[in-house]
Order: structure tokens, then sequence, then C-alpha cells
């Protein structure tokens, strides 16, 4: 499939580090002097940072790219020295990307004996990297807000009853449509509910009725821009993650049905096919339709 991604002319490249911050992925770090995508898992091909580039080092191009590959990403990173491919690695573990991570080291030692650094140095560097400050994001060239994580489930407590409506069933992050990555490892297999931003405020029980046990997007079809940007992540999410079914909940208002012509626009252009369902909530919180379509 084509996908956008950034490409950085590193001749033009003056390490200023100005895009780095504007990558709300944490995907550009400034490296030897030279600013890196340190990795394509993490980039969006949204280009919020092509503004900040006083020098214009940095393009968008799309290109045809196969689902998400760690081995081949290592090749790539390899060949921009032991920095690069130690900043690669702390990204994966950073956003909990712990089964591709392993790839990384796996392909480290099995091609111990090519590099021109020390293997060993690297993965020790790798599994330190975080123990200190568990929860520090400093340096990670990101905003901590988008930092993917997976949420584990709360228990319920005597009082099942009272916890089980109270509590959230949210099993990642992050979800808003813009910000979330159709490769991360929560994706894969799941069923995926796509819902408008004003669905769980005006729906008191959205986490038990829509959300359990599934991942989120979320977004606003009036308001968002970059809509086509969502059509390529849900295409992605259906070829790439093999999700079993997307629900998309909207609102009853004439505009949130945009998001429903996405979903479907993508679903057209996905390779795989999968049942895509609508939920329509009335302002007032109740489901006045819920229909396969």
């Amino acid at each position: 499939m084509i996908r956008e991604m950034v490409k950085i002319d590193e001749e033009l490249c003056n390490g200023c580090g100005e895009c780095v911050p504007a990558c709300h992925e944490g995907a550009l770090q400034i490296i030897d002097g030279k600013a890196r995508l340190i990795s394509d898992l993490m980039c969006d091909g949204l280009g919020a940072c092509i503004g900040h580039c006083p020098v214009d080092a940095i393009t968008i191009e799309k290109r045809e790219a196969e689902p998400y590959n760690e081995t081949k990403v290592m090749e790539i990173m390899v060949e921009k020295g032991k920095n690069t491919v130690i900043a690669h690695m702390k990204h994966l573990k950073e956003h909990g990307e712990t089964g591709f991570l392993k790839e990384a080291v796996h392909f480290l030692r099995d091609n111990d004996g090519e590099m021109s650094f020390s293997v060993q140095e690297v993965i020790r560097e790798v599994h330190n990297h975080g123990h200190a400050e568990p929860h520090s994001h400093r340096g990670s060239g990101g905003c901590p807000g988008s930092q993917e994580r997976t949420l584990a489930p709360k228990g319920l407590t005597v009082d099942a009853a009272v916890t089980a409506i109270a509590s959230s069933e949210l099993r990642q992050w992050p979800v808003q449509m813009h910000l979330i990555n159709p490769a991360a490892n929560y994706f894969k297999n799941s069923d995926v509910v796509i819902a408008a931003d004003c669905v769980a405020f005006s729906m008191g029980n959205f986490h038990q009725r829509f959300l359990k046990g599934k991942t989120l997007a979320i977004a606003c079809p009036k308001l968002d821009e970059g809509q086509e940007t969502y059509v390529q992540k849900i295409t992605r999410l259906i070829d790439e993650a093999n999700v079993n079914t997307i629900t998309v909940v909207i609102m009853q208002v004439p505009c949130c049905g945009g998001l429903l012509q996405v979903t479907k626009k993508a679903a057209a252009q996905a390779i795989r096919k999968v049942p895509v369902k609508v939920a329509v909530i009335s302002v007032e919180g109740e489901v006045l339709q819920e229909e396969w379509v």
C-alpha cells in the first residue's frame, strides 16, 4: 500500500532541532548532528515537522510500503550508526513495542560479527534505559501525552456491580486518530471502535456498552483537518493490523455521518474485508440505531 513518510535531506539538515518538538510521535531525534527518523513505525506522515525546518530539509514522500518489518528497519538504522540504533531501540522500549524490540535484539546478535560497534554495549544501554527515571520522557523528542501504552484492565472490588459501572474499559493510549499508530501491537487482531469525540460525553455507559474488550480511535468529522490521513490509518488497521471488526459510533447530528463515510472509504480501499457496524447515539445518550453496513 502507498504510505506518506517523512524524508530528510541530510546534506541540507543543519541539526538545529526545530523539527523535533513538532513530531508528536517522537519519531525524530537529533543524532550525530543531524535530524534522524528513528522509527518508520511511529511516523504518521502528517508532516507537522516540515513547517519548523528553517532550511527545508524535510519533505513528505509517497512510497509503496510493506507492513512494518523490524528487520528491514534495523538494516537501515545500522547504516546510520550506533547512536541511531540505540535511539531507535529506546524508542521501541518507550512505546511498549516489546515484540519489535526482541526482533531488533535478535538482529544485532545474529549479525554481531558484521557490526562496526559493540552489540553488547548497545543492548546493555537499551536494557538500562528508563530504570533510573521510569516516568521521565525527557529527551525522547516527543510529547509525553502521545507516548503509546497498553492499559491493564482494572479488577473488580467487593462491590462488583458498582465497580463495573465506574471502571474505565480503555485498553490503550493514545486514542486520537491523528496520534494512533496502526502498527501498535494492541491493535493486532482486535475489534476496533471508531467513535466521534462527543459520543462518550453524551453516553454515560459508553465504556461498558461499546468499548469493553476493544481498542479505540476517536475523531471529529466536522472539525478535524487532514482526514485523508484517517482513511490511510483505517486501511492500515484492516490490512496490516488484521483487525476483526470495526464499530463506528457517531452522534445523530448530520455532520457526524462523515466518520462513517471515512471508514467506508477505507474499507473499500483495503485488500482485506472486515465487517463494519454503525451505532447512532442521541444527544440524550440513547442508542437510536445499531446495524452492520
